[in-house]
């Protein structure tokens, strides 16, 4: 414990015994108990002072104990004891001594002695003591406490009510300190959120539980507070039954104004100000709203007078609402806002209105309160527009008072400023009659005969000025950027926190004051001032905040004044929300702001006070420009334009409506319109201010005649103003310092400008500046002496504004070329109606030009496009200043020193003189005179540094066109070529370029077709002048390379072209141009002339200038050809362009001549691709190009003419030659010859060659890289594809004029090979798909019969692959091999076959194209077929001739060969793949069979038998192969669906339905049954030995088929048929021999084969026996008449296999032979005993030696027997 505390701890204690002592001493006769208590206190003090070291702790335990003494003392009501115990408990409450309980008791003393009014102020004294040295007293005793004060503020004393007022006062503010200090302990604390405002609004009574104990007294105090005032019962404060409103209001103010921290933090208060303050104030206000005050009377007509005590603390208590707790109170607000603004209105008392007014100040002063208001109101779609009726509020207040001046004056005192008619008058006008001199007239505002001081409102309230000072602090706010934070301060420190309302402080009024006359009016026109400021100061500093931080990352900074002043694109980056805030505020405030401020202008008589208003419309005027609010921008400007002019002569000039300004928002106070005449500016008016008593400002200062307009001319003279003059200067102000915003409104300010020029005498002189006119001119006019001293200040002001203009942004100086452009227009229409025209617009562009040189190029395009059409007007004066206008700024542009120099700057230099050439194009010719006078001026005097005059010389030389005449054009063009025969090696290198277009200019004349064909001619010596001289060339165009570049046709997101190749590309595209014209000699020439000149002369563009070539000049010309060709015409009329010259029917249609054109371009452009591919592969958008060109080439290949489509694939066909490879030895050659034939030294080759220019071999590995890029290839496969499939897409319908050709389809196939080598790596099943389409539809194209004889064979022996038909079949064989080397493609080998064997079968099936009628011409070898097909081309022939049909006839190819080769590489291809997994899945095999199905069964009906034997040779060679590859038990799974199709094919070809001829030879159907036998001996070696692995059905067929072929049979039944040789006996034979091979008779058989075996041997003597009984009855019933010799041979071959048969039998084992075999033996013995009548010797020998065979079974042998069982 500190020393001091000790200290202070024993003097505490001394004192409470002595006062002890005291009271004991006082009490010790009367109050016994009290003198006991008093005794017992001071021993109890002695025992804590003795126990403990820290005595105020100690004390404070049993302050109960030590109290009790004081409190009976109290209890006595004696006033000696009372006294001593209220010192001793001050003092114990002074040392914190005192505990929670003993305040309490305490709190209930003071209470018992207020009741009985024993020292109130004592009590006072000690309640005030008692509440703010100590927390103790919290709670009901706090309550208490505070209820002890309210009543004895109540108190009848004054001194008591006084003071208790006080203390109320100060016990409420320690309240809520308490809060503020517990807050503070608990800052880091976590505060009770649990807060619910239901429970608040249904139990009101109790406090919250979120809060803290101090908080919690706080809330139910202010909470009984508002009930007080509410006239409710308090539910706290018990025992306080009254209290006054308005002191409730002051108590309630002054919570609010000073511990807002309180209720922002707590949202229990924060509820207490919605739910019952804001409401309390609402309902307080009722009356006052109900009060309604005749505009005639001065007594109220509806409700209740206003309360102005309660009224005024009231608006106080809204004013600290709003300014304090808006953010929590955004709703009320509103609700407090519009009641302020409906104070305002005319049918309230003045005095309200006033105080109203200023609540207004107060809250238009806070900046962020207005920008909140904006944004919580004004800017919500469906809220009020709070802001915005603030302004209207003020706007309409200040109306009011001119329109009703009475209302002001009913509360001021009678006889002040009032004159004899009631009305306000001058107090500088007394009887009418102005003061005398030296009397200056007090500020005022005069309007209709009401006049209104301006007074000083710092007079009455507060040091503030009212509009000077203002308005200058303004002015430099806005202006000066930097300084608007300091100054912001600065303002509201002195003017905005230090004002005060008069009324708001008129606390101890209990009725209204008199407002004095005028102060209505100056605080509304201050606060119309602080909203102009506050609304400019928030946008202001914004923008000074969006602008640094802009600056800091690094935005370039425009050409211009401060930040409000620059139409830049600070907007652009600023936040959305931001800028529609800004927009917002002015939005609102703006109407408003100016019909007060034009009223305020019209009405104001003081000059200092219209500078005032004037630089509000100013500053608001720049706001509304600075934000793009074009609308509003333009009001306040037309506002001050209509200021300056006369009011009817404004109307007519201005073209605006009749002035309501004052009325913009306002309904029921409209403004009469101001005269304008001679009778009111001489006083007589009395509807307009001309005449306002002590009004010095419209005093007239000058007269002048009207300028001519197109609306008309006003009669009589027009007369202005000395504040005309003044609102002129202000307009010059604005032009000059806010220029760059002012935009579209430049129009209304220079048309106000040059009417004030005109009627003050001001001529335009030399250089574009202003005088005074002469004596002569100005008759007319009369002007002041003191303005005649002005005109040349004004003049001047006139000539610094438009050299202001050189301050201004691009956009800002357009805008104002474009307003005096428009202003010269409107001129140039009045001199056409032959009136005198003002040429102040003319004049005023030429000063704007001649100070804004420096950057010329951004206004002498528009500047003298409009001084051209000035010189083509026909008023003399008009046209001749124009022409001084452009001819001096041509003059002075070339005198000044630009920089670069102008000699240097080819682009600005051309600019510069082109006015002087576009002035050719005028008639006039005093235009042409000045126009030469000006070219002879400028070449005396800038000759030597016009280094670029000759493109001047060859635009006037080139300016040709087809209506000047040949013969004007033929002189031009001797011009020409005399340039370029002896001028171009003197001629500037840029000019070159100008000589190219020139030259084709003529060319694309259509007059003389000799010179556009010379011109041609002339192009391609300029390039051999290039290449000549390219070493000078070059050097010289890189000097000036600045004056190329700006003629290059390279785009901006290119390279840039050097300057060499940038005229090479000037060439071409020129030739390019001629390349399209509409003749066809001037197209071919041009176009043979493009392509030799790049050929020639390609060497010399660097790499990346070929990117420009291919794409400004070579595809756009492929464009243009395609477009210009697809409209050519198909007639024959007029193709020789009206000569008479025979044409050849291949070019006798324009689109004939229009394919040639495009069959030249399209094979230059792909020559160009293949000649300098080196260069082009390498190109960063080579790939671009390379789809571009294909899609030229797939366009053109599908085109309709044979001519385009076959050169497009030739085409094609040239560029896919592009290798990764070095240039050929011939390309080298060429490059060679062409190096020889220069005469430039080697050492300018090794130059160029270093530099990049000559064409070099790139490295290999880098073309390699491009080469190899797949999506080339994709491309042109995509391309290929696209051709092939539309180019052979089969017709809908039976006929069709045209097909595709054999040539075209043979190019479009043997493209395929050199394409696929670049796509093998990703072609996949798909594209093989994609390609096999296209084959069969191109080589099912028919042909024509016109065609036929030239393409067909004559015979079948001759016939050999067409060209078609082998490119096809090469396409199939290098995709065949590539899929041999390449594993991933193992998987497309079964679409090959497919492909192949789909080829085959056109060998007896001839493929159909669509819907086309073909007939076959193709001769086969058999002579019945051919027969055949002549009789059925005969009957079509003639149907066709029946039908009269004059359709084109198609005949179909010969397949045959083409079939026949698909079968050998079919064969080829399987012998090498049968054994791949894809084959065999797909089932190749079995697909193969099938397809040969057909030619093997067709067998002699093939239509040739070549086909046949063919099909046998593959069949037989691929079942040698496929076979083995079947019975593998790991594959045949893969087959168990092809051996049916096997035997159904060997049945098909073994046993055919078509017989062989009858005319085939012996020798050849000896060699046809070799055949046959060996597909025999296949069954016998590679199916029969492995018929355990094969399917019994097949093993079925397959013994079927030996059993039908080893027994022949006569085909015909006739006797007399003596032909055998249709028996095929060794095919028989052979079928035989394999049954007995197979028999199995003398093998050791399992089960499967027995049955096999017995199944063979049935069959076999079935047959015999069905042989010899049709023997036995054919010869019964032939009688004597001997059998066929094919039947003999039959039953002879019969009965020689019955014996080797029976032979076998024999000597088979034991158990092979089964009863059945022997039983079927012995019953053909009968049948052969019956043949024995045969006569036959070769029948008898073979039937003897079957007999012989039955000898043994007549007695059966042992064996026999044993095999007989």
């Amino acid at each position: 414990m500190a020393t001091a505390d000790v200290v202070s701890a024993k003097k505490l204690v001394e004192n409470l015994q002595t006062d002890l002592r005291a009271l004991s001493n006082e009490a010790k006769k009367k109050y016994p108990p009290v003198k006991e208590a008093a005794e017992a206190g001071i021993l109890r003090i002695r025992t804590v002072v003795a126990k403990n070291k820290d005595i105020i702790p100690a004390l404070i335990a049993c302050s109960g104990e030590i109290m009790q003494p004081f409190l009976l003392g109290c209890d006595t009501k004696n006033l000696r004891i009372v006294q001593i115990c209220l010192a001793s408990i001050q003092r114990l409450i002074a040392k914190q001594a005192l505990s929670q309980e003993a305040g309490s008791n305490v709190v209930n003393m003071l209470w018992n002695l207020m009741d009985c009014g024993i020292e109130d102020l004592k009590v006072l004294q000690t309640t005030l003591v008692l509440v703010t040295t100590s927390t103790v007293v919290r709670g009901n005793a706090l309550a208490r406490a505070i209820v002890i004060c309210f009543r004895l503020h109540f108190s009848k004393d004054n001194t008591v009510s006084n003071t208790a007022s006080a203390i109320v006062q100060q016990v409420v503010c320690t309240v809520f300190e308490r809060v503020l200090a517990e807050d503070a302990a608990n800052a880091a604390g976590a505060e009770d959120h649990s807060f619910h405002q239901n429970s608040l609004k249904t139990n009101s009574r109790l406090p919250p539980k979120s809060l803290r104990p101090c908080a919690t007294d706080a809330y139910l105090l202010f909470q009984d507070l508002c009930q007080l005032v509410n006239a409710e019962h308090p539910t706290w404060l018990l025992g306080l039954t009254e209290m006054s409103r308005t002191f409730g209001l002051e108590l309630l103010e002054s919570i609010l104004n000073s511990f807002p921290q309180v209720f922002l933090r707590h949202k229990e208060f924060s509820f207490l100000l919605k739910e019952r303050v804001c409401p309390l104030v609402i309902k307080l206000f009722s009356p006052s709203l109900k009060h309604k005050q005749n505009l005639m009377s001065t007594g109220p007509l509806v409700g209740d007078k206003p309360y102005f005590p309660l009224n005024m603390r009231l608006l106080r208590v809204v004013s600290v609402l709003i300014n304090k707790y808006y953010s929590i109170l955004v709703t009320e607000s509103e609700i407090f806002l519009s009641l302020l603004v409906k104070f305002l209105e005319g049918d309230k008392p003045m005095w309200q209105r006033i105080l109203a007014l200023e609540v207004l100040h107060k809250l238009c002063v806070q900046l962020k309160l207005l920008r909140c208001f904006c944004l919580s109101y004004d800017m919500k779609t469906h809220s009020t527009k709070i802001f915005a009726n603030i302004v209207n509020a003020l706007g309409s207040f200040i109306q009011s008072l001119f329109v009703h001046p009475v209302v002001e004056r009913q509360s001021a005192l009678p006889g002040v400023n009032s004159g004899k008619d009631g009305l306000n008058s001058s107090p500088g006008v007394v009887g009418g009659m102005s003061l005398g001199g030296g009397v200056t007239p007090q500020p005022a505002f005069a309007y209709k005969g009401v006049w209104i001081p301006l007074i000083n409102v710092a007079a009455t309230g507060s040091a503030r000025p009212v509009f000077l000072e203002r308005l200058t602090e303004m002015k430099i706010l806005v202006q000066v950027p930097g300084l608007s934070e300091a100054l912001t301060t600065i303002y509201e420190s002195i003017n905005g926190k230090s004002f005060k309302g008069n009324f708001l402080e008129m606390l101890d009024k209990l009725e209204a004051p008199t407002v004095p006359d005028g102060y209505g009016l100056s605080i509304a026109f201050t606060c119309l001032l602080d909203v102009v400021r506050s609304v400019s100061t928030i946008v202001t500093s914004e923008l000074e905040v969006e602008q640094r931080r802009k600056d800091q990352s690094g935005s370039k900074k425009m050409n211009g004044g401060t930040v409000l002043d620059r139409n830049d694109a600070v907007l652009e980056d600023v936040d959305p929300s931001l800028k529609s805030l800004w927009e917002e505020l002015v939005n609102a405030s703006w109407c408003g702001v100016l019909a007060a401020l034009s009223l305020l202008l019209e009405a104001c008589t003081d000059e200092t006070g219209t500078e005032s208003i004037l630089k509000s419309l100013e500053v608001y005027a720049s706001l509304c420009g600075k934000l793009g609010m074009t609308v509003a921008r333009d009001a306040f400007i037309t506002c001050l334009c209509k200021a300056s002019l006369p009011p009817h002569y404004a109307l007519t000039v201005l073209n605006i409506a009749t002035p309501q300004n004052a009325n913009i928002l306002h309904k029921g106070h409209k403004r009469s319109i101001s005269r304008d005449g001679l009778s009111n500016q001489q006083g007589q008016g009395s509807d307009g201010n001309a005449n306002e008593p002590g009004d010095g400002r419209n005093q007239v200062v000058a007269v002048g005649t009207a300028l001519p307009t197109v609306q008309g001319t006003q009669q009589g003279p027009v007369m202005l103003t000395a504040k005309n003059i003044q609102c002129m200067r202000a307009i010059l102000s604005v032009a000059h310092c806010h220029g760059g915003i002012l935009g579209t409104a430049w129009h209304m300010v220079l048309t106000t400008l040059q009417h004030l020029a005109w009627i003050l005498g001001l001529k335009p002189s030399a250089g574009g500046s202003l005088k005074v006119s002469g004596a002569a001119e100005t008759a007319n006019s009369v002007i002041t002496t003191a303005v005649m001293g002005e005109l040349p200040i004004l003049s001047a002001m006139l000539s610094r504004l438009f050299e202001s203009s050189q301050y201004l942004d691009e956009v800002a100086l357009h805008h104002l070329i474009d307003a005096l452009c428009k202003l010269s227009t409107e001129s140039m229409e009045i001199a056409y109606a032959n009136k005198e025209p003002s040429l102040f617009a003319v004049a005023k562009l030429l000063e704007t030009g001649l100070v804004n040189l420096s950057r010329v190029e951004v206004l002498w395009r528009p500047v003298t496009a409009h001084l051209l059409e000035v010189c083509q007007h026909n008023h003399g004066r008009t046209r001749d200043w124009g022409a001084e206008a452009i001819t001096s700024l041509v003059k002075a542009s070339l005198a000044y020193k630009f920089e670069p120099p102008l000699h240097e700057n080819l682009k600005l230099q051309t600019m510069l003189l082109s006015p002087l050439q576009e002035l050719s194009a005028i008639q006039h010719p005093d235009i042409r005179q000045r126009q030469l006078e000006c070219v002879l001026q400028v070449l005396h005097n800038n000759g030597e540094t016009l280094a670029h005059g000759w493109p001047l010389v060859l635009g006037v030389i080139g300016a040709v066109s087809d209506d000047q005449g040949d013969s004007l054009i033929r002189t031009a063009f001797k011009c020409f070529q005399l340039v370029t025969t002896d001028f171009l090696p003197i001629m500037p290198r840029y000019g070159l370029q100008i000589c190219i277009s020139v030259a084709a200019k003529f060319g694309l004349q259509k007059e003389e077709l000799n010179i556009s064909l010379t011109s041609v001619g002339l192009l391609w010596n300029i390039s051999d002048y290039l290449y000549q001289n390219r070493v000078s060339i070059s050097e010289g165009l890189v000097k000036e390379a600045n004056l190329v570049e700006g003629t290059n046709d390279s785009s901006p997101n290119e390279a840039p072209v050097p300057p060499f190749d940038a005229l090479w590309l000037t060439l071409y595209s020129k030739q390019a141009d001629l390349c399209v014209d509409s003749r066809p000699a001037v197209r071919k020439s041009a176009g043979q002339t493009l392509f030799s000149t790049i050929s020639a002369h390609g060497s010399l563009l660097q790499q990346t200038t070929w990117s420009t070539v291919l794409w400004h000049v070579l595809f756009p010309l492929l464009d243009k050809v395609k477009k210009l060709s697809g409209a050519a015409k198909q007639d024959k009329s007029d193709v020789s362009g009206g000569a008479n010259i025979l044409i050849h029917h291949s070019r006798d249609t324009a689109e004939k001549q229009w394919a040639e054109t495009k069959v030249l371009t399209l094979a230059g452009v792909a020559r160009v691709f293949n000649t300098w591919r080196q260069q082009l592969i390498l190109l960063g958008d080579f790939p671009r190009a390379w789809a571009l060109l294909l899609e030229h080439i797939e366009s053109s290949a599908l085109s309709t003419s044979n001519e385009v489509s076959l050169n497009a694939l030739k085409s094609f066909q040239e560029i896919l030659q592009l290798q990764a490879s070095s240039p050929s030895p011939k390309v080298l050659e060429k490059a060679a010859s062409l190096d020889t034939s220069m005469s430039a030294p080697k050492a300018e080759q090794i130059k160029r060659t270093t530099s990049g220019d000559n064409p070099k071999i790139m490295p290999q590995k880098q073309i390699e890289s491009v080469m190899d890029d797949f999506t080339l290839w994709s491309t042109a496969w995509r391309v290929w594809h696209s051709i092939g499939i539309n180019g052979t897409k089969p017709p809908t319908s039976k006929t069709a004029k045209t097909l595709p050709s054999q040539p075209f389809l043979t190019t479009l196939l043997q493209i395929f090979p050199t394409l696929f080598q670049h796509i093998k790596s990703k072609f996949v099943a798909s594209d093989f798909q994609k390609l096999s389409r296209v084959l069969q539809c191109a080589v099912s194209v028919p042909i024509h019969a016109d065609a036929s004889p030239f393409l067909l064979p004559s015979s079948m022996q001759e016939a050999e692959l067409t060209g078609l038909q082998e490119a096809a079949l090469n396409a199939i064989t290098c995709v065949s091999k590539a899929i041999g080397t390449s594993e991933t493609m193992q998987s497309m080998h079964p679409a090959v076959f497919d492909q192949l064997l789909t080829f085959v079968t056109y060998a007896c099936q001839a493929p159909s194209f669509g819907q086309i009628e073909t007939r076959v011409m193709s001769k086969t070898a058999s002579k019945q077929s051919a027969e055949y097909l002549h009789s059925w081309i005969q009957c079509k022939e003639k149907w066709e001739s029946f039908r009269g049909s004059q359709q084109a006839e198609w005949v179909s190819m010969n397949y045959v060969p083409f079939a026949e080769k698909s079968l050998s590489m079919t064969t080829a291809l399987y012998k090498k793949t049968a054994t791949r997994q894809a084959v065999m899945e797909q089932q190749v095999l079995q697909n193969i069979l099938r397809v040969l199905q057909m030619p093997l069964g067709l067998k002699y009906a093939c239509p040739s038998a070549t086909t046949w034997k063919l099909a046998v040779t593959s069949l037989l060679e691929i079942l040698h192969i496929g076979l083995p590859v079947a019975r593998n038990p790991t594959y045949n799974k893969h087959f168990k669906s092809m051996w049916l199709d096997l035997a159904a094919a060997l049945e098909c070809f073994l046993f055919s339905e078509h017989p062989a001829p009858l005319t085939l030879s012996v020798e050849e159907q000896q060699q046809d049954e070799a055949m046959d036998v060996k597909v025999v001996l296949l069954i016998q070696n590679e199916i029969l030995p492995y018929s355990t692995a094969l399917p019994p059905q097949f093993t079925a067929k397959i013994m079927g088929l030996l059993n039908r072929g080893s027994i022949h049979s006569a085909n015909s039944s006739s006797f007399l048929d003596t032909n055998n040789s249709q028996l095929r006996e060794e095919f028989a034979k052979t079928c035989f021999e394999t049954l007995l091979r197979f028999s199995f008779i003398t093998q050791s058989l399992v089960s499967e084969e027995g049955a096999i075996t017995k199944m063979a041997m049935s069959a076999l003597l079935q047959r015999c026996r069905e042989v010899l009984s049709k023997y036995v009855e054919d010869e019964r019933l032939s009688g004597k008449c001997p059998l066929p010799r094919s039947r003999m041979a039959e039953i002879s071959f019969v009965l020689k296999a019955l014996t080797t048969l029976m032979e076998s039998l024999k000597k088979a084992h034991s158990g092979n032979v089964d009863v059945n075999t022997w039983e079927q033996v012995i019953d053909l013995y009968p049948t052969l005993v019956d043949c024995t009548t045969c006569t036959s010797t070769t029948v008898c020998s073979a039937l003897r030696d079957v007999l012989s065979q039955y000898h043994d079974l007549l007695l059966p042998p042992s064996g026999a027997m044993q095999n007989g069982r």
